[in-house]
């Protein structure tokens, strides 16, 4: 029977509104990204906020969120929270700071990265449509949504090595620590230099034009679209990687940078050329010089 052919009006309105959402569940996917991009909005910003509060010396924005209502949060949230803002990692537990520091670069990759896949992801939501009214099996779009994160999750693993290890670098771990100073000047300068490289204009393509990769590599099995959504992911991360290390320059639990991040890559992704990309490479470069300068 295809999706023409299906009548739900025996039954009530809850239910036929469930059957709706089953037959055609972009609005229910695109809600739960939206939740979920929200959530990880909400921790951060909770995160950050008690960063502020604890920093003598403040960092950009934190006369702000001192401002800002410190909601109060269950305890594991608070010890969460204290592991990921430790001023020197490794001088704690390595087996419960490692992996608060891998869900904190995840939860940033969700916040920032995640919106940039909406086209993505209401692209396959549309082929998927138009599949299941001609009647063909079609897999739900959260498995693409699946695969996508899990090559975010890698991509946490491998910030959070690198934070350990520029916090073993540094010693003190603080942001006024020359070592820290030095290593937010080196990720400006790769980050800058990144944007003008031919490998991010490939990703971004890649990116830009979600359509014709999702024709060509249509199928009804879940592991091959999990597969194309971690391929998809790894474009992603092909773009944005290098703007990703922006954050040890201006501090891991900096969210107007977050936000700014998220922003440009959203646009970036969205407009053709290489104009956006080289105006950021030059201003990166020019960054990491001053850096380099103030903390030599």
């Amino acid at each position: 029977m295809s999706g023409q052919e299906q009548d739900f009006s025996h039954l009530d309105r809850a239910g036929r509104a469930t059957a709706g959402v089953a037959r055609s569940p972009r609005l229910a996917v695109m809600l739960t990204i939206g939740i979920g991009v929200a959530l990880a909005w909400f921790l951060l910003g909770a995160m950050a906020i008690r960063g502020a509060e604890s920093r003598l010396a403040g960092a950009p924005g934190d006369m702000l969120l001192k401002k800002l209502p410190d909601l109060p949060l269950p305890d594991f949230l608070d010890r969460f929270f204290a592991l990921c803002l430790a001023p020197a990692p490794l001088a704690g537990p390595a087996g419960l700071q490692a992996p608060a520091l891998v869900l904190m670069w995840f939860l940033m990759a969700v916040a920032t990265m995640l919106p940039s896949a909406a086209p993505l992801i209401r692209t396959y939501c549309e082929i998927a449509d138009t599949a299941r009214i001609k009647g063909e099996p079609v897999v739900h779009p959260l498995v693409l949504v699946g695969g996508y994160l899990t090559t975010w999750i890698g991509a946490s693993v491998g910030f959070t090595l690198l934070t350990l290890a520029v916090h073993a670098f540094a010693g003190s771990g603080r942001p006024s620590d020359p070592a820290v100073g030095v290593a937010g000047a080196v990720g400006l300068f790769i980050a800058g230099l990144y944007q003008f490289s031919g490998f991010k204009q490939a990703c971004l393509e890649k990116c830009r034009n979600p359509f014709s990769i999702l024709f060509a590599n249509w199928s009804a099995k879940p592991g091959r679209i999990f597969r194309l959504g971690m391929e998809q992911g790894v474009w992603c991360l092909g773009c944005c990687w290098a703007l990703m290390l922006v954050m040890f320059a201006v501090g891991a639990m900096n969210v107007f940078w977050m936000a700014l991040i998220g922003l440009f890559a959203l646009i970036e992704k969205q407009t053709a050329g290489r104009v956006a990309s080289r105006v950021a490479g030059a201003i990166l470069l020019v960054w990491a010089a001053a850096l380099l300068l103030v903390s030599a």
